[in-house]
C-alpha cells in the first residue's frame, strides 16, 4: 500500500493522490477533508485560491488516539509544508520585513457548518502590524486584522470567553463615542489590541505569545481537538456522522477583505438553497472579513449589489460559479474574498439546501443536461422529504390579524410554518422540547454552540443576520423554518422579552413563523395540509404551486428505479387511502387492537375476556363480528386492487380490562359480576413481563375464539366487496411466532374459516396466511417455519427489544442517549436497525426461509420501515417490501431507489 504523506500542498498533482487512495478503497475527501479536497482541485482546475496546504483526517485520528499528542514527525512535517508555501508566496510567517498570515480552519469529510473551529490572521505580532500598516498605509485595517486575531486566539486555542473580547471592543467604541465596529479609529483598534492582550494575561497567567510557531502548533492542536467539542458531537448525531472520521486542518495564506471599499467577503450558493431558483444567491459585505458574514456580525447587502459595485469581479464569480457546478454537478456553497479588486475564493462545498431546493435542483440539473436521472434521484436526502409534506399556515388565519397579528418580517431563510412558546436560549429549548412543548428560538444571532436548541425548536428566529448566517445554513440543513435579519424586532434577555411592533413579547408567549416570507405573526396560527397532499388529494389550485410540480416529476423517477416495494402501515381507512395517494404499493401492516377500544365494542370484548364458559365468549365475539367486518371491509376497499396484511390481536388481555376500582365496578354492573370478581380476573390476567407473555399467537392456541372471530370477520368483507366488484387481497398475519407447532395450529384453523366462507359467497378470492418474524428464535428456525407460511414480516421493533434484552419504553429516556453520547452506539437501535445484531438474525432468518420455500414473500412493518439506512439494508438482505407510517412512504421511496443505484440487484 502506498504511504501517505500527513500533509499535502493545495497545488500538488491531486490525480496521482487520488489514484492511491482508489487502492485503498478511499476518496481525496476521506484524506483531506471536504475543503481541503475542494481547495486542492480548484487549485489543480486554476480557479484563483490562495495558497496552504491540509495536514490530513488521518493525522486528526492519530492525534485523539494519542490523547491530545502529535504523531512523530508531524511538526517537522508542518514546517516543511510551510516552508513551501512561504516560496510560493515569497513572504515567510512572522517576519516583520515580508509577512505571511494564514488562515487555520477545519474540514471534516462531511461539511459541518460552524461546529469546529477557525483562526484568521495567524503570524501577527506588534512588529508584523508596524510593517503591513507601514506597506499598506492602512493602519486601521492592520489593527483590525491584529485585534480579531487576539480574540480568536484567545477564544479558539485558550478558551477565554470571547463576550470578553468583545467587551474590550465595546469600552473602545464608548470612549470614541461610536456604535459601529468600523467606526472606529485605527489608534481605538490599537488600544483594543491592548486591553485584549491584558485580558489574556489576567486570565491564563501568561503573555500573548509572539513566536509565530507556537501560535500555529498550539492552533492546529485547538482545531484537531475541537473535532470532540461538544457541539460537533451534538451535530454528528442529529446527522448520524460518525465520530472516527477525523478533521482535516486547512492552513491556508491570509486575504484580506477589510482592507478598504475595493475589498469585501461574501457567501453566496450557485442556485438559491431555500427554493431552488437558478440564481447566485448570498451575502456581500464591503470591508470586511468572513466570521461576519457567517456570525451576523453585520447585516450583509445581497450578493446582485456586487454587481453594481464591481461589475468585472461580479462576472468573474459568475464565471467560477458555473464552473464549479458543471465539475461538481451539484449547486455548490461558496466563500470568497476580494482583496484590493483581486477575487480569491476560500472554499466550495455542495450547498445544504431545504427540501423544497433539492427536488427542484435535482429536476433542473437534469433538465440541463448536467446529471442523469439517477444522479438526480441521488441528489436529494430521502429524509429530507419529511419536509414537503409539513403543514402550512391556513390562509384565512394568517389574514385575521386582529386574532393573530403581524409582528415584523425578516429575511425568509428556511421555508416552512413553525409556532411555539418563545424561548431564549437554547438550553431552555431543550428542556421545553423535553416536556413536550413546542418552542420557538429567538436569538439576536445563533452561534454553534446552539446547535442542540435549534434541533429542539420547531423554528428559529433572530433579529441579525442575513441569507448565509449561522441560523439560516443550519436551520436549512436542518429542516426547520427560520427567519433571520429582523431587524426592526429588539431582544431584550435580561426582561425575558423582545418587542415588535410595538407589542412586548415575552418569553413562553406564543409567535408563529413562516420561513418561506419572512412573516412573525403574535398567536399559535392554525395550519392546513402541505401544497402536496392537497394537489394529490384533487385540489386544483395546490396543483399549480412549483412544490407539487416539482414534486410529482421527480417521484416517479425513483419508482421507475427502485426494486424494492413500499407498503404501509396503517389501521383505518383514512390512513390507508393518504398512503396511497403517496405511493404505497399495499398495507404492510393493519393492527386490529385499537379497532376494540371503541365505545360500544370495548364492553363486548371485555364480556369475551372475563366468560366464564364458550358459550359466553362465543356470543361475545359474535357481537364484535359486524365491527370488525365493517373495519376489515373499509380498509380492504381502500386498498382495491392492493396487498392488506392484517394481524391478529398482539397485545395481552389485561390491558383491556380496568385498573381502576370505579372502572371495575362499572364493568361489574355491565356483565353482572361482583366488583370482587371483576378485580380477581385482572388480578389473574396481570403479568410479570407483559412483552414475554401471553399475548399474540399464544392466545391464538389457548383462547381461539377471537382469532377466529377476527379471521371471519376478514374474509367475509373481502368476500363481500368481491361480490361488489372490487379486488381485495387480504394477507392474514399471526403475531409473536417462535415454534412452528404455534403456527400450524392457527393456520388450521384460518384456513378452514376463510375457505367456508369463500364456498358460501361463491367467489373466488386471492389470500395469503404468513407469521410476523419479531423472535430471535423465529430467525433461527425460519426453514421450518417458512415451509408452512406464505409470507414472513420482519416485527423490527419487537425483535430488537428482544435481541438487545431491551424495554423499549424504559431504556429510550434512561440510557440510550448516554450510550450514543459515549459511543457505544452510534444510534438508537430503534431508529435505526442494528444491523451487526438484529440484521444478522433478519439476514439468517432471508436464508433459512427462501432455502425452505422459494416462493416465501418477507418484507418489514417495524417503524424502520420508514428510515432511509434501514431501507437500504433491507434492500441488501434482499427483502420484497417495507412498509410505514403513511407520511413516510415518500422518503421509502427514495431511500429504494437509491439503494438499487448504489447496490444494484
Amino acid at each position: 500500500m502506498a504511504q501517505l504523506k500527513r500533509c499535502y500542498l493545495f497545488n500538488e498533482d491531486m490525480a496521482a493522490l487520488q489514484k492511491k487512495l482508489e487502492a485503498q478503497g478511499r476518496e481525496l475527501r476521506d484524506l483531506l477533508g471536504g475543503k481541503g479536497a475542494n481547495l486542492c482541485l480548484m487549485t489543480n482546475a486554476g480557479i484563483p485560491v490562495p495558497p496552504g496546504f491540509t495536514i490530513t483526517t488521518d493525522t486528526c485520528i492519530d492525534f485523539v488516539e494519542a490523547g491530545g499528542q502529535f504523531p512523530d514527525g508531524l511538526e517537522d512535517e508542518v514546517l516543511d509544508s510551510l516552508h513551501k508555501l512561504e516560496e510560493q508566496t515569497g513572504k515567510r510567517l512572522g517576519d516583520a520585513d515580508n509577512p505571511l498570515l494564514v488562515s487555520v480552519r477545519s474540514g471534516a469529510k462531511f461539511s459541518m457548518p460552524g461546529m469546529m473551529d477557525t483562526v484568521l490572521n495567524l503570524g501577527m505580532r506588534e512588529e508584523v502590524a508596524e510593517e503591513m500598516a507601514r506597506v499598506t498605509g492602512d493602519e486601521r485595517f492592520v489593527w483590525d486584522a491584529y485585534r480579531r486575531f487576539v480574540m480568536m486566539f484567545g477564544d479558539v486555542v485558550k478558551g477565554i470567553d470571547r463576550e470578553v473580547f468583545e467587551d474590550c471592543l465595546t469600552e473602545v467604541k464608548r470612549l470614541e463615542g461610536v456604535t459601529e465596529d468600523i467606526e472606529v479609529s485605527a489608534a481605538g483598534l490599537r488600544a483594543v489590541v491592548e486591553l485584549e492582550k491584558q485580558v489574556y494575561e489576567e486570565q491564563l497567567g501568561e503573555e500573548f505569545p509572539v513566536d509565530p510557531q507556537e501560535q500555529l502548533f498550539a492552533t492546529i492542536r485547538a482545531v484537531f481537538g475541537s473535532w470532540n467539542n461538544d457541539r460537533a458531537i451534538a451535530y454528528r448525531e442529529l446527522n448520524r456522522i460518525a465520530h472516527d472520521l477525523g478533521t482535516a486542518v486547512n492552513i491556508q495564506t491570509m486575504v484580506f477583505g477589510n482592507m478598504g471599499e475595493d475589498s469585501g467577503t461574501g457567501v453566496a450558493f450557485t442556485r438559491n438553497p431555500a427554493t431552488g431558483k437558478k440564481e447566485i444567491y448570498g451575502d456581500y459585505l464591503v470591508n470586511a472579513q468572513g466570521e461576519d458574514v457567517v456570525a451576523g456580525i453585520r447585516t450583509p447587502m445581497a450578493i446582485s449589489e456586487l454587481d453594481k459595485k464591481m461589475p468585472e469581479i461580479y462576472q468573474e464569480f459568475s464565471g467560477i460559479c458555473e464552473r464549479l457546478e458543471k465539475f461538481y454537478h451539484d449547486v455548490q456553497d461558496m466563500e470568497f474574498t476580494v482583496e484590493n479588486g483581486k477575487l480569491w475564493m476560500l472554499q466550495t462545498r455542495n450547498g445544504k439546501r431545504t427540501a423544497l431546493a433539492a427536488v427542484k435542483i435535482a429536476v433542473d440539473l437534469f433538465d440541463e443536461g448536467l446529471i442523469t436521472q439517477e444522479e438526480a434521484l441521488m441528489l436529494v436526502p430521502p429524509q429530507q422529504l419529511d419536509q414537503l409534506l409539513h403543514p402550512q399556515f391556513d390562509p384565512a388565519a394568517r389574514e385575521d390579524s386582529a386574532t393573530y397579528p403581524h409582528l415584523t418580517v425578516g429575511v425568509n431563510a428556511s421555508p416552512g410554518a413553525a409556532a411555539g412558546k418563545v424561548v431564549f436560549t437554547a438550553e431552555e429549548a431543550v428542556a421545553a422540547a423535553e416536556e413536550g412543548e413546542r418552542v420557538v428560538l429567538v436569538r439576536h444571532e445563533t452561534s454553534p454552540e446552539d446547535i442542540r436548541g435549534m434541533a429542539a425548536a420547531e423554528g428559529i428566529l433572530t433579529s441579525t443576520g442575513g441569507k448565509t448566517s449561522h441560523a439560516a445554513i443550519v436551520g436549512r440543513m436542518m429542516g426547520k423554518p427560520c427567519v433571520v435579519g429582523c431587524s426592526a424586532m429588539v431582544i431584550d434577555y435580561d426582561k425575558g422579552q423582545f418587542v415588535a411592533a410595538d407589542q412586548v413579547v415575552a418569553e413562553g408567549e406564543f409567535v408563529s413563523i413562516d420561513g418561506a416570507s419572512g412573516e412573525v405573526m403574535l398567536g399559535d396560527v392554525p395550519t392546513t395540509e402541505s401544497d402536496i397532499i392537497l394537489g394529490l388529494k384533487g385540489d386544483e389550485a395546490a396543483q399549480q404551486t412549483e412544490v407539487y410540480q416539482y414534486y410529482t416529476r421527480f417521484m416517479p423517477w425513483a419508482d421507475e428505479s427502485r426494486s424494492l416495494g413500499v407498503q404501509t402501515n396503517a389501521d383505518t381507512p383514512g390512513d390507508a387511502e393518504l398512503a396511497v395517494l403517496l405511493g404505497a404499493g399495499g398495507i404492510g401492516l393493519a393492527r386490529t387492537e385499537h379497532m376494540f377500544f371503541g365505545e360500544e365494542r370495548l364492553p363486548a370484548f371485555q364480556r369475551m375476556v372475563i366468560a366464564e364458559n364458550a358459550e359466553e365468549r362465543e356470543a361475545a365475539a359474535a357481537e364484535l363480528l359486524p365491527y370488525q367486518r365493517e373495519d376489515f371491509y373499509g380498509i380492504l376497499k381502500a386498498m382495491d386492487n392492493k396487498p392488506v396484511i392484517i394481524r391478529l390481536l398482539d397485545p395481552p388481555l389485561h390491558e383491556f380490562l380496568p385498573d381502576d376500582p370505579e372502572d371495575q365496578q362499572v364493568l361489574a354492573e355491565l356483565t353482572g359480576k361482583s366488583a370482587a370478581e371483576i378485580e380477581d380476573i385482572v388480578e389473574g390476567l396481570d403479568e410479570a413481563n407483559p412483552m414475554l407473555g401471553h399475548r399474540g399467537c399464544r392466545l391464538g392456541v389457548t383462547f381461539p375464539t377471537i382469532y377466529r372471530m377476527q379471521v371471519r370477520a376478514i374474509f367475509q368483507a373481502a368476500c363481500q366487496l368481491k361480490q361488489e366488484g372490487y379486488n381485495p387481497i387480504p394477507e392474514v398475519m399471526i403475531p409473536v411466532v417462535g415454534i412452528v407447532g404455534e403456527l400450524e395450529i392457527i393456520r388450521e384453523y384460518s384456513e378452514q374459516i376463510a375457505e367456508e366462507v369463500i364456498t358460501q359467497t361463491g367467489v373466488e378470492l386471492e389470500y395469503k396466511i404468513g407469521t410476523m418474524i419479531e423472535i430471535p428464535r423465529a430467525c433461527l428456525v425460519a426453514d421450518e417455519i417458512a415451509q408452512v407460511t406464505d409470507f414472513f414480516s420482519f416485527g423490527t421493533n419487537d425483535l430488537t427489544q428482544m435481541t438487545f434484552g431491551f424495554s423499549r419504553d424504559d431504556v429510550e429516556g434512561k440510557f440510550i442517549p448516554a450510550y450514543v453520547t459515549q459511543h457505544i452506539i452510534a444510534v438508537s437501535p430503534f431508529e435505526s436497525i442494528d444491523q451487526d445484531g438484529v440484521g444478522k438474525l433478519m439476514e439468517m432468518g432471508v436464508k433459512l426461509g427462501r432455502q425452505a420455500n422459494a416462493a416465501l414473500e418477507i418484507g418489514i412493518c417495524g417503524e424502520h420501515g420508514g428510515e432511509p439506512a434501514s431501507v437500504e439494508f433491507c434492500h441488501r438482505i434482499g427483502l420484497d417490501y417495507v412498509s410505514c407510517a403513511p407520511l413516510r412512504v415518500p422518503i421509502a421511496r427514495l431511500a429504494a431507489a437509491q439503494a438499487q443505484i448504489e447496490h444494484p440487484r
